[in-house]
């Protein structure tokens, strides 16, 4: 338990970046999904629309430092590269 009053404020600035960055997680994490359920389903315009969607969210994560930036660049290429395939 945190006994100085600067501890205690470092605390709660702690939970409240870590709500905010569960939060920015999760919103990536359900952007990507949308594009592996277009990619499953095998319709290639749906899955290129949600990957434009998802691109973003993917680097907003990769600035604010909730991704990496190569993981985040490296799930993008990966994603883009499956959605190319469907139209082969």
């Amino acid at each position: 338990m945190a006994n100085t009053t600067s501890a205690k404020k470092a605390t709660r600035k702690i939970a409240r970046r870590t709500a905010v960055n569960k939060a920015r997680r999760s919103r990536v994490r359900s952007f990507v999904r949308k594009v592996e359920e277009a990619i499953a389903s095998g319709d290639q315009t749906a899955a290129a629309a949600a990957l434009k969607a998802a691109q973003p969210e993917l680097m907003r994560a990769a600035t604010k430092g909730v991704l990496h930036a190569n993981t985040a660049s490296r799930k993008v290429s990966r994603l883009a590269q499956r959605v190319k395939a469907l139209s082969a």
